[in-house]
């Protein structure tokens, strides 16, 4: 379904393009005036002001609802994935520390033949 919406957006897309640049601007009536009347243009005498603007806004709206069903899918497949899929788990465990066998239970000390001696200043 992904597929089929991106798709339809692109062509969408290259359709809009194309009808904005087949839309004449507001100064080109001016070469009416030298020979280009009414009677020579493909969409008949009122021009093609009124359909492509139309189409341009019917594709412009599809554009945006192909956009929207892009977002909502893309949310969804981010919330199915974790980030942590893929890494492998490490059971963490507790190190004790290793006690001589001669040192009692409760204590925990270095011995004092343990301790590095530090140099005097």
């Amino acid at each position: 379904m992904e597929t089929v919406i991106l798709i339809v957006h692109v062509l969408v897309a290259l359709a809009v393009i194309g009808l904005v640049l087949l839309q004449q601007g507001k100064g080109a009536d001016a070469g009416a005036s030298f020979g280009g009347g009414a009677s020579q243009t493909v969409f008949g005498s009122q021009g093609s002001g009124n359909f492509l603007g139309r189409m341009t806004g019917v594709l412009a709206t599809l554009f945006f609802l192909t956009s929207l069903g892009l977002a909502v899918i893309a949310k969804d497949k981010a919330a199915t994935v974790n980030v942590n899929d893929g890494i492998p788990t490490i059971p963490v465990e507790q190190v004790q520390p290793s006690l001589p066998a001669d040192a009692p239970a409760g204590d925990l000390s270095p011995a004092a033949g343990d301790a590095p001696e530090l140099p005097a200043n």
